[in-house]
């Protein structure tokens, strides 16, 4: 197929590049644009597929070329949701990242959304079989309360941790140095970070996410570990960097299950198979 993919990249880290290299490792021809430039684009492509980045401004010209579908990832957000609502008419199928904001839209249009959650990218997020020297690892912003009280606490209990910001080509050195990813959702969303520490191979440590679609895709102590409040993270992080051959254990079936079911490459066989049953 000859496939348009529109999303603004500023880095090679968006979420956009994931699905275009998924796209050109599935033998499709794929051309990038940016929004700015998708007024630009001719109707000579078998599908025009529109990545989220968060800018909602550029979606009528090139959603008027057809097959046109739509990946959403910030619909749990209220204001990317309200956004996102206005432009699902306009393709002729919508893919949500979060459940609760899907379920929101599927009862507006049963018929063009779905739930495709994010992945890793199995060339920028893998297991680099390197030394597991650090305790924990996390990278991100501290947030509001109460992840920045959990990443402060970490910090002083666990010195021998990378905990904060880094460049997007060293997170999956810092994923596969760690034997424990923290994670702790601040929308109580499944978010990126989850699905590229299984696939790093570290132990994913992560708050506990009622519904959200959490139990289609993960089972708690097989192959992550939740934790529900700040007393049963921190007795979990002591029990699991004691106990090597558990954390192993668990760490090696959350990568498997990531490498099975959780990259983009698969994402992509799950929406042109959309397409193919005449969905989109």
């Amino acid at each position: 197929m000859k496939i348009a993919v529109i999303y603004d990249k500023f880095r090679e880290d968006v979420l956009g590049e994931y699905y275009k290299r998924a796209l050109e490792r599935a033998g499709h021809t794929v051309e990038h644009f940016w929004l700015k430039d998708s007024v630009c684009i001719k109707p000579e492509y078998d599908l025009y597929f529109r990545v989220d980045d968060g800018d909602y401004k550029f979606d009528i010209p090139h959603a008027k070329l057809k097959p046109g579908i739509f990946y959403a990832s910030d619909v749990h957000l209220k204001k990317p949701f309200r956004k996102i609502s206005k432009v699902v008419p306009l393709y002729d199928m919508v893919f949500c990242a979060q459940y609760d904001g899907c379920q929101a839209l599927k009862r507006k249009f049963p018929e063009k959304v779905a739930w495709l959650p994010h992945a890793a990218d199995l060339e920028f997020h893998k297991d680099l079989g390197i030394a597991r020297d650090l305790d924990i690892g996390f990278v991100g912003n501290d947030g509001s309360v109460p992840r920045k009280f959990f990443l402060q606490e970490l910090r002083e209990r666990y010195p021998n941790s990378f905990i904060g910001n880094a460049p997007s080509s060293k997170i999956n050195e810092i994923y596969s140095r760690s034997k424990i990813v923290f994670n702790y959702s601040i929308k109580n969303d499944i978010n990126m970070r989850m699905f590229e520490a299984l696939m790093s191979g570290a132990m994913l440590l992560t708050n506990f996410l009622e519904d959200k679609g959490f139990a289609q895709l993960f089972e708690d102590r097989k192959n992550l570990v939740l934790y529900k409040n700040p007393k049963e993270l921190f007795e979990l992080l002591e029990y699991y960097l004691g106990h090597e051959g558990e954390r192993r254990a668990i760490a090696r079936a959350g990568w498997e299950l990531a490498k099975e079911r959780f990259t983009y490459d698969k994402r992509v066989e799950e929406i042109l198979a959309y397409i193919k049953r005449g969905k989109a």
